[in-house]
C-alpha cells in the first residue's frame, strides 16, 4: 500500500464507492459502488481510499468484477483477508477526469447539486441540496425560503417538469406540476 497524506486536489475527487465487507481468504474486498460503470475502476488505476481512520492511502486496484448487486475488487497489496477487514468503511475516490463521458441532458450528480432553482417565471425556489433515487425517476430535493420560513420542496426529475439545466450559469429551471 503506497501512503499519502494528501490524495492530490481533494476537490478534483469524487466518492465512487465504499468498502462494506471482506470476502473470501484471499483479500479480497465487497464494495457498494456508486457508479452504474465499472470502469472507473479499471485495473492497475490507482484508487484513492481514506480509511476509516482519516488517513489516506493511494491503492492499485488489481481486479474487480460485480458481485450481486454490489462488487468485489482486490488490490495488489490486499492479499489476505485480515488486511481487508481492517479497510470496511473506507471510501473510495477517483479524478473526475476518470469519469465515463454522459450522453446529452445526462448529469452527474455532483454536478447538479448546489444548483439555484427557479420556476418558469423567475421565482427562487431554492438550491437543490440532495437527489432521492427512486424506481421510476430521481427526486431533487430544493430547499429555499417562503415568507421568511424554511421551505422543502420535492421536484420529480422529469423532462415536463425540468426544463433546462445551465451548469455554467448554476441554474436548473423547472416547471412545477400543479399542487408542488
Amino acid at each position: 500500500m503506497k501512503s499519502s497524506n494528501s490524495p492530490g486536489n481533494r476537490d478534483d475527487l469524487i466518492l465512487v464507492g465504499k468498502v462494506v465487507g471482506a470476502h473470501g481468504i484471499r483479500g479480497n474486498l465487497k464494495v457498494r459502488s456508486y457508479t452504474e460503470s465499472l470502469s472507473v475502476y479499471e485495473a492497475k488505476e490507482g484508487i484513492h481510499a481514506i480509511l476509516p481512520d482519516g488517513s489516506i492511502r493511494t491503492m492499485t486496484v488489481d481486479r474487480v468484477w460485480p458481485h450481486g448487486k454490489s462488487l468485489l475488487m482486490n488490490f495488489e497489496s490486499v492479499t489476505r483477508r485480515d488486511q481487508a477487514e481492517g479497510l470496511i468503511g473506507t471510501e473510495l475516490f477517483v479524478e473526475k477526469d476518470r469519469l465515463p463521458a454522459l450522453e446529452e441532458d445526462t448529469y452527474y450528480w455532483f454536478d447538479l447539486v448546489g444548483l439555484r432553482v427557479i420556476d418558469a417565471s423567475g421565482t427562487r425556489l431554492g438550491r437543490l441540496v440532495r437527489i432521492i433515487p427512486t424506481s421510476g425517476n430521481d427526486i431533487y430535493v430544493v430547499r429555499g425560503a417562503c415568507g421568511g420560513q424554511p421551505q422543502e420542496t420535492l421536484i420529480p426529475a422529469i423532462g415536463d417538469v425540468v426544463l433546462s439545466i445551465d451548469l455554467e450559469g448554476g441554474i436548473m429551471t423547472v416547471d412545477l406540476p400543479e399542487g408542488l
